[in-house]
């Protein structure tokens, strides 16, 4: 991790990525919120994490208790983010920011888009390659394109959270039976494809000890702009 802190350029993008999930809730996926006062979240079944408008702030946090509920339990994310003396909570790692600088965006001949329909096998394949929280309703925030053989989904990749500006890609993800064969790279430049004709740009997140995904990543165009880290909270029960 402080490894990765020291090589982080904050002065990439733009600083509404500095809350990208607040930025979302609260600007173009505002329709999608559910929101108490200085905390909001997609419904659970579209993303399990919760977005504080500043985790320093204790009205936030009791915003978010009100709006989880008593036992309730989220992820929350943030530089040194801790929630108040008496909550519970789990470190699950830290993340890294990375905004696209020079990726080259292109179509791919052999993505197809991915609905509804697609969701059991969207969610089976996500099972087998762990990526990052995926949701049955996920699909919902829309762009997720994926690649078959044989009929069958070997690898996807999506859009998830929209700061004005920016649109992050999400849910990258390759069967381990087809890896080494530049499916990801493919799907992320497909992806931001869309994302650019849309007149977005384009950033994702990572774990910060997926060195393989960051060095792919930055070997395509991409370079790390923030470390953060994860939390797994939970709220009182009094």
């Amino acid at each position: 991790m402080e490894a990765l802190r020291a090589r982080q350029d904050p002065s990439l993008g733009d600083p509404v990525l500095d809350n990208a999930a607040w930025a979302a809730l609260t600007g173009p996926q505002a329709h999608l919120a559910q929101r108490v006062g200085l905390a909001a979240r997609f419904d659970p079944e579209v993303a399990p994490f919760v977005a504080l408008e500043d985790h320093h702030d204790p009205q936030a946090w009791l915003d978010a208790a009100t709006l989880v509920g008593r036992g309730g339990t989220f992820a929350v994310a943030g530089e040194g983010v801790r929630p108040p003396e008496g909550w519970d909570f789990t470190s699950v790692g830290g993340g890294v920011q990375l905004v696209d600088v020079d990726l080259t965006k292109e179509p791919d001949p052999e993505a197809r888009l991915l609905g509804e329909s697609d969701v059991p096998e969207m969610l089976e394949l996500i099972e087998r390659t762990r990526p990052g929280p995926f949701r049955p309703r996920t699909v919902e925030l829309g762009g997720y394109l994926g690649i078959r053989r044989d009929g069958d989904l070997i690898a996807m990749a999506g859009r998830r959270m929209h700061p004005r500006g920016w649109i992050e890609i999400s849910a990258v993800c390759t069967d381990v039976a087809f890896r080494g064969q530049g499916l990801g790279a493919r799907l992320v430049r497909a992806v931001a494809a869309g994302i650019v004709a849309d007149g977005e740009k384009v950033f994702l997140h990572t774990a910060a000890g997926n060195t393989t995904a960051i060095r792919l990543y930055e070997s395509i165009g991409f370079r790390l702009r923030r470390v953060t880290d994860f939390l797994s909270v939970t709220v009182p029960e009094q």
